[in-house]
């Protein structure tokens, strides 16, 4: 199993409280031996100007669920930070809900690189994301 803690959706989810992640409506929904899964609501909470899904809405998307991973990866006393992220942003929402698919590409034990899919409602692939992380602590 590539998780170092014990954790559900549930925990997740009560730790993302009274923080940016619950601001966005972010919730992390599914957790499985090797991926977990988030969803996040388009409304005015993550529009742009122009009415659709803010590209910057997705990164934070997509930054969550990857340190959320790394930290589950990580091991008691030790913290997980973000050093990079990319995005590819491949197709706008303009409502609804949008789900993230994040994976392991590299879990090792001082830096991890994880690579998040961001899917619409009709399961159509809208932005990619590739976050490294340093664990440190």
């Amino acid at each position: 199993m590539l998780w170092k803690r014990q954790s559900s959706t549930e925990a997740l989810n009560q730790m993302a409280e009274g923080n940016m992640i619950a601001g966005l409506g972010i919730r992390f929904t599914h957790l499985t031996e090797d991926r977990l899964e988030a969803t996040m609501p388009v409304d005015s909470r993550t529009h742009q100007p122009f009415g659709l899904l803010h590209g910057g809405a997705s990164v934070a998307l997509a930054e969550s669920l990857g340190s959320m991973a790394g930290w589950l990866c990580s091991q008691h006393g030790q913290n997980v930070v973000g050093t990079e992220i990319s995005a590819s942003h491949l197709r706008g929402v303009f409502s609804g809900t949008v789900r993230g698919v994040c994976r392991a590409l590299h879990a090792g034990t001082t830096s991890q690189v994880w690579q998040i899919e961001i899917f619409d409602d009709r399961d159509r692939l809208c932005c990619i994301s590739r976050l490294t992380t340093a664990i440190i602590g």
